[in-house]
């Protein structure tokens, strides 16, 4: 049983707590600023378990982190979209963010056909490509009873990703010319997490990073009926197999819901919006710090390599055709 009482649980909690802070710390750092805090925690946790193994005695409080405080952060993300965004002044921009994660899915098995890589892994690689992130593969991952190193590396590989790619963006937008509409849209409907749009898209200005994060928003917005559509893939596959397993109800990702009408009619305070973002941050983090725990450098090297050239082919592919698409529709 959970307790608070409990010393090992506490302490567990509190390891996890300590390296999320090392993590913000270390991205206040010169180039490791541009890294990404998730990227640092899940690192620093994979380093750990390689030198000094998996804190056993302290299991209880760091499963709470990667089971528990995942899911509360995921509740908490959907405070950042707006429903009215999305649906209203971002319609035109939805259609094509559908679009966006229905050839991304698509193109990112078609790669691995050839490739041989780990099917699971590329699909959830897949998935937080295509929609948003670390927040994608974390909501999806216990529809899909994913293994918690399997979340883990695929959250590291998009983090570091999507880190790189929105570096060069900035690079590609300061060496040619892109007017700032076709180079925000572009950023959103391409780049990976909430994060690296703001990254990519601020440089160029306002304009772009309100049109980024519409785009962005709606591949956000997305997740809920993604969601929805593997519930109920993976409800017809226990159903057709032998041994068939019960799906749990992803209650969750009806908290992200609500979270997203809260945000969409009721004005929230500018303060109390700035606690929450310090209580999602620092849940995330300290669940990323608990699924890379669970990592070795042996599952990096055997089963990650090909998902990993995967995801870096379609992430290329994606950014060369929305591109040239954003250019013929918006140029």
């Amino acid at each position: 049983m959970i307790t608070f009482k409990n010393k090992s649980f506490v302490i567990g909690l509190l390891f996890t707590f300590m390296i999320a802070i090392i993590s913000l710390l270390v991205t206040k750092l010169p180039i490791l600023d541009k890294v990404g805090s998730l990227s640092i925690a899940i690192l620093i946790a994979i380093i750990y378990r390689h030198f000094k193994g998996y804190p056993e005695k302290y299991r209880q409080g760091i499963t709470f982190s990667s089971k528990r405080l995942l899911k509360f952060a995921i509740i908490l993300y959907g405070l950042k979209l707006n429903i009215y965004d999305v649906i209203g002044q971002g319609s035109g921009l939805l259609f094509i963010d559908i679009g966006v994660i229905i050839l991304t899915i698509a193109f990112i098995f078609v790669i691995n056909i050839f490739l041989k890589g780990d099917k699971h892994l590329v699909l959830l690689l897949g998935i937080g490509t295509a929609v948003c992130g670390a927040a994608a593969v974390a909501a999806v991952s216990p529809i899909l009873k994913s293994r918690e190193k399997d979340s883990a590396i695929s959250i590291g590989i998009i983090a570091l990703i999507g880190t790189v790619f929105s570096l060069a963006y900035t690079l590609i937008y300061s060496i040619f010319t892109i007017s700032p509409q076709v180079y925000g849209i572009w950023s959103g409907i391409s780049l990976h997490e909430i994060a690296h749009v703001i990254l990519a898209a601020d440089y160029s200005g306002q304009t772009a990073l309100e049109l980024g994060l519409l785009g962005k928003l709606g591949r956000v917005f997305l997740l809920i009926p993604l969601s929805i559509i593997l519930i109920i893939v993976m409800n017809l596959k226990s159903k057709t197999s032998t041994r068939p397993q019960r799906i749990d109800i992803p209650y969750f990702l009806i908290g992200f819901v609500v979270m997203a009408f809260i945000h969409t009619y009721v004005d929230i305070p500018a303060v109390l919006m700035q606690v929450i973002n310090i209580i999602t941050t620092l849940s995330l983090l300290m669940a990323m710090v608990a699924l890379g725990l669970n990592v070795s450098f042996k599952d990096l090297k055997n089963r990650a390599f090909k998902p990993l050239v995967a995801v870096i082919i379609t992430s290329m592919c994606l950014s060369l055709a929305t591109f040239l698409f954003i250019n013929v529709i918006y140029g």
